[in-house]
């Protein structure tokens, strides 16, 4: 199993996942350069308190349970890729909510500036092609062999 190279990538993609769970993926700061709000995939923090936006986590578990359920259905290809895909949009789906907050709702707070950890489910999506690149590759060999018998 952990000899497939796909196997590697979904690997990658989840801990890219994972550290993208425990950084902070952005900071609202006034004009005078203090920082107002931190903003992580669970919530805002704001003086000490914390305001739940729950969205971004909640999107973020789900594409790593299904990324850690496609590594173990490698003798199912079709299902492994068709979740490949999946976790790519839910990656998109992040992508999309992270933006809805940080445009409509943080920045009525102060200016907002992007983290490092938000780059992160890009490199899982980038991942996840090559994963779902893989699998397709053995689905193709796997023909191609099935063929010559």
């Amino acid at each position: 199993m952990l000899q497939r190279k796909q196997t590697i990538y979904l690997l990658l993609a989840l801990a890219a996942l994972i550290v993208c769970l425990c950084l902070p993926i952005g900071k609202i700061d006034t004009t005078a350069g203090k920082v107002v709000a931190v903003w992580y995939n669970y919530g805002l923090t704001m003086d000490n308190a914390l305001t739940a936006h729950p969205l971004l986590f909640v999107e973020l578990v789900v594409t790593g349970v299904l990324t850690l359920i496609t590594i173990f259905l490698y003798h199912r290809r079709k299902l492994q890729m068709a979740l490949c895909l999946g976790c790519i949009f839910l990656c998109g789906a992040w992508y999309g909510s992270y933006v809805f907050y940080a445009l409509e709702t943080f920045n009525q707070l102060g200016e907002f500036h992007i983290s490092f950890a938000a780059c992160l489910p890009l490199v899982a999506v980038i991942f996840f092609f090559l994963a779902r690149m893989g699998v397709k590759h053995d689905e193709e060999l796997i023909k191609s062999m099935d063929r010559i018998r």
